[in-house]
């Protein structure tokens, strides 16, 4: 890499002449990068970005070929791809971008024809997975806050595919904060098959000349005494809760201020009584339910500010009055002591006084000190916009959150982020207040304060946002901690993580060579023999990784608001039993009453999916990436090549199993939106894939989507297969054994389906890829979505008539062919004559005749 005679610009065939100052900082990295899989760290602000596109001109220029670059966002996404198009002499129009909005057909043609694709990770996932897209020609990949990958995280896949695919593989991966501890560091290394570490700290002295100093204050705030009153009542139900728990035997513990591990003990010996069939064990899940969503009560009137309270405890309100609503909702909001500090947090009619003292901070640093912008970090989303109510009477002020809407709250736009980080740069309002979507890479501009309204737990998510500040002239940090709350011990754990990563880091870069050394046994190895590397994916426990839950422990997803009730997500809209559908429910099945129904559906629903201290994700972190938003399309077959193909409902990616096939040798996978099944294996075979807790949902939650699912499946293809995987079908639940059979009873003989049952993901896999060898390979089938039913008897055919009209099933068809005596009569009979027949009700019959009876508009 040269530079312009003066030396203050680098100049390279490929980069725009004058745009990129020579930092030998970043040319140092860069020429490190271009030699081996590197992982680049280097301080928020100081240009990583341009460290990869170095790279990425060299590698085009020496090389050929294309590049990728991921970014995890879709904000990150569109700032990368306007400064590659600014940086690089490559045509605009070749230098294009992927997200969910762009269609997969034009993403197809799109990559084929660009030079550099930018992309968040779920897109080229999902374009992998459906085989839209060959990694063969790409010669550069980098992976943008590389410290995502963990677990699940789409990153690993996709790094996995690119060593296997490209004929010229090289990887960058940056991260300001690549993990709290050498250990994470090692396992996103190896994740991504890294060989190389390269790190450059504000220590070092071609660094430090572009750096300023970062002052971190902290101001500690005391709670007004009605704000202590209601978070003690709060405690109080707490340590009630506890004490009962105490008495089923799954814990010691008295005092309301629990470790999240002190939870999960709890939930672990919880489960075990679940798993010996004892009621105990969902009665106290429902327990846990209540102590979790307590928690979040107490952490939003400790840290963020009554009114964030009231609005919660309104959603649980809500909540308790929905027809779903579990027990657990429903004695909290019944509660007296909780019903005393709703009534007072209703009366209270001040603010958090972290208000006020932000309102000083940001008078000081805007007026005394003529400072000119501002960014305020906090959690929730509730805050955020109360915050931006009081400082607009103040300041200009504007929020920045993420793309998902939430209850009483819209979210914004990529479009509406785009403008409003303009807005800021460009000087037209003095203060931001962001919940963490603003934290990672983003080109937020430098900034005179960055005010963190609570601390955050963890170090990567703190030095995200501290980075905010301090790179063009001396910058100041403040994080306002309300005493004797949680704040203190979140403040301490990120104060302490950030020193043991800092030395970690300090450490890596003494030790790069021996650690390059060691990643080159441990991580590369694993990609540089593919056919080894499939092998062990089709190996791997399918299971849910724990990844995703490490990813939000270490602020994974980037975009975390705190308190959007997210533990409360699941279970709080339970489908009603469809009485007139024609299926069999329950009490038909086992000819019983289940008494344990609602404790078995709150120790799923309220707990599995709870996190702590209410977090919940803005949209723009997990990114969704959804294809198509259509009901279901129908496409032919596609492949003409030799090898076995399996069309996956795009849904599905949420499990390992299409990814996992898509690494196999001899297996082309195919994703669609399946207006039928889970996986098309032949013209024949379609697959409805279920967990057995999902099955056991449809025997206890009055959720017949299963039966409905297979009906559907019945009716367009000759060989449905229901497949459910997981572990003790008979023992996970207390459900009654009959109850379990009389299910798989219906759907093998009055639904002609077969069931398989298998252990985990990887299981799945391995089944759904043996069904689609025989009938591909040795029965000589196509692929089709369409699905072909083989010749029916007369009895079938009248079957499958009246089953198809408004959708009613084949047993309900069964019933109203024996009724009626024919398919004619069946259609000419009355709304009261549909009523008598048994298993009909009012809205089957009503819909029946809106079929039959309608007028026809195309």
């Amino acid at each position: 890499m040269a530079t312009t005679a003066d030396g203050e610009f680098l100049e390279h065939p490929l980069v725009t002449d004058g745009f990129l100052e020579n930092r030998r900082y970043q040319v140092e990295l860069a020429d490190t990068a271009s030699g081996d899989h590197a992982l680049v760290c280097l301080p928020t602000g100081l240009g990583k970005t341009t460290v990869s596109l170095l790279v990425t001109a060299r590698r085009l220029h020496e090389v050929g070929g294309k590049s990728l670059l991921l970014a995890p966002t879709k904000p990150l996404v569109q700032q990368h791809a306007e400064f590659y198009r600014e940086a690089l002499t490559i045509p605009d129009d070749e230098i294009v971008v992927f997200t969910g909005e762009v269609r997969p057909d034009d993403r197809a043609a799109l990559f084929e024809d660009a030079t550099v694709v930018i992309a968040t990770p779920q897109v080229v996932e999902n374009d992998l997975v459906g085989n839209r897209i060959d990694l063969a020609r790409v010669t550069h990949c980098t992976f943008d806050e590389c410290h995502r990958a963990t677990g699940d995280y789409a990153y690993n896949y996709i790094a996995d595919r690119y060593h296997a695919d490209a004929a010229d593989p090289l990887v960058t991966a940056m991260s300001a904060s690549p993990g709290d501890d050498e250990e994470a560091i090692l396992q996103v290394c190896e994740n991504l098959g890294l060989s190389e570490v390269a790190v450059m700290t504000e220590d070092d002295a071609d660094v430090a000349e572009y750096t300023h100093d970062t002052d971190v204050d902290w101001k500690r705030i005391d709670l007004p005494e009605v704000v202590v009153e209601i978070r003690d009542a709060i405690n109080e139900v707490v340590a009630d809760r506890l004490e009962q728990l105490k008495e089923l035997g799954v814990t010691n513990k008295s005092s309301p201020d629990l470790s999240e591990r002190d939870i999960q003990g709890m939930q672990a010996e919880l489960r075990k009584l679940m798993n010996n069939d004892q009621s105990e064990g969902y009665q106290g899940m429902s327990l846990l339910a209540e102590i979790r969503k307590l928690r979040t009560a107490v952490t939003y009137v400790e840290t963020q500010s009554v009114e964030s309270l009231r609005r919660y405890f309104e959603r649980l309100k809500e909540a308790a009055r929905s027809s779903g609503a579990s027990k657990a909702d429903q004695r909290l909001v019944s509660e007296p002591k909780i019903r005393e500090a709703i009534r007072k947090a209703e009366s209270y009619d001040d603010l958090h006084p972290k208000f006020r003292q932000t309102r000083m901070l940001l008078a000081e640093t805007l007026g005394i000190e003529n400072g000119e912008r501002v960014i305020v970090f906090t959690e929730s989303r509730d805050t955020a916009e109360t915050l931006v109510d009081f400082l607009s009477n103040h300041f200009t002020t504007q929020k920045f959150v993420g793309q998902s809407d939430t209850d009483g709250s819209e979210g914004m736009t990529q479009t509406e982020q785009q403008e409003t980080l303009e807005r800021f740069r460009s000087g037209e309002f003095e203060v931001l207040v962001s919940t963490s979507v603003a934290e990672e890479g983003l080109d937020v501009p430098e900034v005179d304060l960055v005010l963190f309204y609570e601390p955050v737990p963890t170090a990567i998510r703190a030095i995200q946002r501290k980075g905010r500040t301090g790179r063009q002239a001396e910058g100041r940090v403040v994080v306002l901690l309300a005493t004797d709350t949680r704040d203190e011990a979140y403040f301490w754990k990120a104060r302490n993580d950030q020193k043991r990563m800092q030395n970690e880091l300090n450490e890596l870069k003494s030790v790069a060579g021996e650690l390059s050394a060691e990643l080159d046994q441990t991580g590369l190895d694993d990609y540089e023999d593919s056919g080894a590397k499939q092998q062990a994916a089709s190996e791997t426990d399918g299971g849910t990784s724990a990844g995703a839950g490490e990813a939000a422990a270490n602020g994974g997803t980037g975009e975390a608001d705190r308190g959007e009730a997210s533990e409360n997500a699941s279970g709080e809209a339970e489908s009603q039993a469809n009485a007139d559908g024609g299926q069999a429910g329950l009490d038909a099945f086992a000819g019983q009453d289940m008494a344990t129904v609602d404790d078995q559906r709150e120790a799923t629903d309220d707990t599995s999916g709870a996190t702590e201290a209410g977090e919940d994700a803005d949209s723009d972190g997990k990114d969704d990436e959804s294809d198509d938003s259509d009901d279901g399309v129908v496409a032919k077959p596609e492949s003409d090549a030799e090898s076995v193909e399996i069309v996956a409902d795009q849904r599905e990616l949420d499990s390992t199993i299409a990814r996992d096939l898509s690494t196999r040798e001899g297996i082309e996978t195919r994703l669609e939106t399946l207006a039928v099944g889970d996986y098309v294996l032949s013209d024949r075979v379609v697959v409805e894939r279920k967990t057995v807790s999902d099955f056991l949902d449809t025997l206890t939650g009055g959720d017949r989507s299963m039966f409905e699912q297979v009906g559907d499946a019945t009716r367009n293809y000759a060989r449905p297969v229901v497949v459910i995987e997981g572990g003790d079908l008979y023992g996970e639940r207390n459900v009654h054994a009959k109850s379990i059979n009389g299910a798989l009873a219906s759907l093998a003989v009055d639904f002609g389906a077969s069931v398989l049952r298998t252990d985990d993901e990887g299981e799945t896999a391995d089944l759904l890829e043996t069904i689609a060898t025989r009938e591909q390979d040795d029965g000589d089938r196509e692929v089709s979505v369409h699905g072909e039913k083989q010749s029916k008897t007369v009895a079938e055919q009248q079957e499958y008539v009246v089953a198809s009209v408004a959708e009613v099933g084949p047993v309900t068809a069964r019933s109203l062919l024996e009724h009626f005596g024919s398919v004619e009569a069946v259609m000419t009979a009355t709304h009261d004559d549909l009523l008598a027949v048994d298993g009909i009700g009012e809205v089957t019959a009503e819909r029946i005749r809106s079929v039959v009876g309608s007028a026809y508009e195309p």
